[in-house]
Parts: structure tokens; sequence; C-alpha cells
């Protein structure tokens, strides 16, 4: 099981703020949305490269974002010009840094985690393509940023410095057919652009939380957790690609309806399944008309009855479970989606944030209430072996 200080550890990234020193929004621009808005760019762009006949591994680019977002975190502090210096001249010997100050975290995570995170950052050859890929995502997620603040800064000195350097490095990008292509594809950029918006949607809208964290960096908690969970249950490559992607995008029909908290859906007979079919009429009205259409259909699957356990079997979606996905499906021939582990893990996304505020110091009855509520849904249970009665239990707000 995940190590209660790793967790503590990603969660800071919630309260980490970029471009701190410009005026920016006070919303959207944490380290947390950076790397959640990132790895929807990582997607798109690792679909379209694929389309053109590239050798891409999703897993291997869903695992170098998670290894990134960890090494970025431990030295997050440093501003990105010097960063980057310091990396091209002293990168071997800082990798190492990060590496030795994260081992004890990750060195009992399964599926050999720690193995492959130092392969990442010592065999230049490892991934190439998957970094490539997760490099011009970084960019591009920076670029977005850097394009609401600039109209804010122009007095700034130094601010037309860090506009060529980044218009710059994007222009080094032009050699990868899978960004001239995006680049020159409206719909995609309105997606990637539509979903950025989701940094500026505060969760918990009426309860004062430290760090305030939005739906965007709230679907990345829930992406890792559900990737960490699928590895505790051996999950099979496409099982643990699905789970990590359907995790990001599980949220995403509320850039278009906005939060419905969970006792407004309850509070009448029949609303909640009257809301899932207006986010489904939302889809495919405002989301699903930006993407190619075979796209579509995998977005669908992720997002639609996104907490429940399924597979694909002669072209069918069938409901079942994790446990018995485990048993009979866990193959990539059965596109395996384990549902009810991403709503444990949007729960404990859930559980988090109301755990750290309050351990903050700035707490309300609502923030408290939640809290008990879900350590007594989850208290004993168990979701496909994983414990999360006892994963629940270690942020309890006593």
């Amino acid at each position: 099981m995940i190590q209660k200080e790793l967790i503590e550890f990603i969660f800071e990234s919630a309260s980490i703020e970029r471009w701190n020193d410009h005026i920016r929004p006070s919303r959207g621009f944490s380290e947390l949305d950076k790397q959640a808005h990132k790895m929807v760019y990582a997607y798109v762009f690792s679909k379209l490269a694929i389309e053109r006949g590239e050798d891409i591994d999703l897993l291997k680019v869903a695992e170098g974002g998670i290894f990134e977002f960890l090494h970025r975190l431990v030295l997050t502090d440093i501003k990105p010009p010097i960063f980057h210096k310091l990396m091209d001249e002293k990168g071997s010997q800082i990798n190492g840094w990060v590496i030795s100050s994260l081992d004890k975290m990750i060195s009992d995570l399964p599926l050999g985690f720690s193995d492959k995170f130092k392969r990442y950052f010592t065999d230049a050859d490892y991934c190439k393509n998957e970094k490539n890929i997760l490099k011009v995502s970084h960019y591009s997620a920076t670029k977005w940023e850097f394009n609401i603040i600039y109209g804010m800064c122009q007095s700034y000195f130094g601010i037309e410095d860090t506009r060529r350097e980044i218009d710059e490095q994007m222009r080094d990008f032009e050699g990868y057919s899978y960004f001239n292509s995006f680049m020159h594809n409206q719909n995609l950029i309105s997606f990637t652009n539509l979903l950025g918006e989701l940094r500026f949607q505060q969760r918990w809208s009426r309860s004062p939380r430290i760090p305030a964290t939005s739906v965007m960096g709230h679907m990345l908690l829930v992406a890792l957790m559900s990737y960490f969970c699928s590895c505790e249950i051996n999950a099979c490559d496409r099982r643990i690609v699905n789970n990590f992607f359907a995790g990001l995008f599980h949220d995403v029909p509320e850039v278009l309806t906005r939060d419905i908290v969970s006792p407004v859906k309850s509070s009448v007979d029949g609303l909640d399944e009257l809301i899932k079919n207006i986010e489904g009429e939302q889809m495919n009205e405002k989301i699903y008309p930006f993407i190619p259409d075979d796209w579509r259909k995998e977005l669908d699957y992720y997002t639609h009855d996104e907490f429940d356990s399924k597979i694909e079997k002669n072209s069918e979606v069938i409901i079942t479970t994790s446990e018995e996905i485990s048993k009979s499906y866990n193959s990539d021939e059965y596109n395996p989606l384990d549902g009810r582990i991403i709503r444990g893990c949007d729960h404990f996304g859930a559980l988090l944030e109301t755990y750290f505020s309050h351990s903050y110091g700035v707490t309300s009855s609502t923030l408290r209430d939640a809290n008990r509520g879900l350590q007594e849904s989850y208290r004993g249970r168990t979701i496909c072996g994983i414990n999360f009665g006892e994963m629940f239990s270690r942020f309890a707000i006593e």
C-alpha cells in the first residue's frame, strides 16, 4: 500500500503556487493543476502520435508523467530558467540526489515502480518517445499559463525574455508531426483550453480550505491513486492505462455543469439520473465535437458510468465487478476498467482535501462531517483486495 508520507508529499503540490513572482489569477496556478493539465496535453499528443504510426506506449506516458511530477516536486522551488540550466550542466548528479531523496517513499511500490523511476532518469534511451511527448506537454501547459498572465505583467522586467524563451522552445517542437497537427487543429486546441478551465473551478466552494484545490487538481489526484491501486492488484497494462486516464477525465462533464455536490444529487428521487443524462447531452453537444470520432468512444468509456467496473467483449461493454475482472478478464484484450476503484480513489481525494485543510488549521463542520462520513462509509471496506478502510483511517480527523 502506498505510504502515507508519499501521499502527503504529493498533496503538497496543491500548495505550491506557480508564477508566484508575477501577477496571476488567484486560482488554477498550483503545481498540482499544472501537472494535471500537462497530462491532458500528453493524452492528446499521444493519440495524435499513435494515429501517425509512432511507437508510443500510453502506460509509459502515464508513468513518465508521474515520475516527472515527483521529480519536479523535489526541485520545485527552483525557478524554471535556473532549473533548466542546472539540469543541463549537472543533470545526472541532480537526478541521483532526487532518486535518493524519494527512495524511501517509493521503494515498496509494486510492479517495479522504483526501478522504473530510477531508469527513467538515468537511461537516456528509456522511453525516449514518451519523454518527448511529456516535454511537449509540459511546455504546452506552461504556454497556456503564460498566455493568461502576459497581459497582466507586460510592465514586468524580463517578461519579454520569458515570452521569447517559451516561444523559442515551442518552435523547437515543430519537428514533431503530432505537435504540428495539434497546432493546426483549432478543435483540439479548444478541447485542451476548455479542460484547462477546470483549473479555476474550486472544490468545496462553500467551505474555506487550505489549499483550495481545483477540480483539475482533484482529477490528477484520482488518476495517481487509481494508478497505484492498479499496480497493487497486478493489473494488466491496458487496465492500468484505463484506470489512470479514466481517473484523469472522470470529472470532465463538470467543465460544463460545474460541481453538483452529492447532497444535491441525492436530495430528490431520480435527480442523480437526470443530472447524468444532462451531462451526457452536454458532452455530446460541447465536448465530443472537438475531438476525432474514434476518440469519442474511448472518452465516453472513461466518463459515462465512470464508477462502474467494466470490460469490452465482442464489441459490447459489459458491467461487472473489479473482483471478476481480476479473476477472469485481467487482460488487454478485454479493455478492463475499474470504475469501483476509481470511485474509491475519488472519495479518497475528497477525504484528503478535508484532512489537510483541517491539519493546516482551516476547518468547518462541513469538512469534519464529510471526513467522518467517508470514514464510516469505508470502514473495513476492501475493493478488489485493496484495503480502502485502512487507507481512509490514516487520514481521519479526530
